[in-house]
């Protein structure tokens, strides 16, 4: 679990902080003292998490800039005295990548490489964290879970480039961060993350926020892929893996300069239309489903992770199983339905899952 003691005044930059992942990782940083800077695009939702929160006011500086900017992205980095880099900025919808394959190769793979040469310039950087995706892998539809090892693939534009931006940063750490000049020591990693989900996601064609959506409005949940079976997790999760996968790396970094995999127990892989199911009997009686009938884009319909390798070296594991994660997430949207403050919702979820033993 994040040691709070650790994080305190630690210099953090993070990309994509306007993002789902990226507000929730502010907001766990900034409330253990990290001073945090963010580099991201303007939040592509509204509401956002981002702003419901107010966390720009949380920060160091928040600068508004697309990844593809390298010069202005380097200017940022070099600003903030960084020490340890989460790069979570990316194109992150498989269903838009099929409508914007070239921006979303330019976003998530030229920015990884974009990132990776500000952390070139910077010299105060020790520790990056590269977070990528559970679909990185060549899905081959097995029941098992893909371990670190796996040949990396991709069927649609998504996959395929957050694969590449694994490749990129096994080729950064083996040509520039194991041989930098001076001495200096560069520490790079990379996190596989299942299929996260949590309260403040708005992002269009994804399960959850697509539910709630329905929910609210009090119309039929529509879902697309009912018998697809995905690692799903509580954002909270992932993100507790990344913070210790950081710290490791600051600590003693060369051990933990790999690829790592953060995702549920085999239990929690789950199909999507037993995720609806459990999520309307939470939510209440008016909650209902239909399976849309139209021809869909191609999504893999089996993908679990083998987390063993965080289980064993890193010492992390899944706190929240699903039934609970989903409870939190039908908690956080009645808050917000209520009206209530939003950011004192989610100190409240950040710190019951430090607490939670499984």
């Amino acid at each position: 679990m994040a040691d709070q003691v650790f994080w305190k005044n630690k210099k953090v930059f993070v990309t994509g902080h306007t993002g789902f992942k990226g507000s929730w990782l502010c907001l766990w940083l900034t409330s253990m003292g990290a001073e945090v800077s963010g580099y991201s695009l303007a939040p592509n939702t509204s509401p956002s998490l981002y702003e419901l929160c107010n966390i720009n006011s949380l920060m160091k500086e928040s600068v508004i800039g697309d990844i593809r900017d390298g010069e202005r992205l380097k200017l940022a980095l070099q600003s903030s005295r960084a020490e340890i880099v989460f790069h979570l900025a990316a194109q992150p919808l498989v269903r838009e990548s099929y409508n914007i394959p070239a921006e979303t190769y330019a976003t998530n793979v030229m920015g990884t490489v974009n990132i990776l040469e500000a952390v070139r310039s910077c010299d105060t950087v020790t520790s990056v964290i590269n977070v990528t995706t559970d679909k990185c892998y060549e899905n081959k539809e097995w029941v098992w879970g893909y371990r670190e090892t796996e040949p990396l693939g991709g069927h649609d534009p998504y996959s395929s480039s957050k694969a590449c931006s694994e490749l990129v940063t096994s080729a950064y750490r083996n040509s520039f961060f194991n041989c930098m000049p001076n001495g200096r020591k560069v520490y790079l990693a990379s996190a596989r993350a299942g299929n996260v989900i949590g309260g403040g996601d708005w992002a269009a064609d994804r399960l959850i926020p697509d539910c709630i959506t329905s929910l609210l409005d009090e119309e039929s949940i529509k879902i697309r892929n009912p018998f697809s079976i995905r690692p799903w997790q509580h954002v909270l999760e992932p993100l507790s893996g990344y913070l210790l996968l950081a710290e490791k790396l600051y600590q003693d970094g060369e051990a933990y300069a790999d690829a790592w995999n953060f995702g549920p127990q085999d239990v929690d892989a789950k199909p999507v239309e037993w995720i609806v199911k459990k999520l309307c009997a939470k939510w209440g009686a008016t909650a209902d489903y239909v399976v849309d009938p139209n021809p869909q884009v191609h999504e893999a319909k089996y993908l679990k992770l083998d987390c063993s390798k965080a289980v064993s070296e890193l010492g992390w594991s899944a706190r929240w199983n699903l039934e609970t994660a989903l409870d939190k997430i039908v908690e956080w949207n009645k808050e917000y339905e209520q009206h209530s403050s939003i950011i004192d919702v989610c100190y409240r979820q950040i710190e019951e899952y430090s607490l939670a033993m499984r």
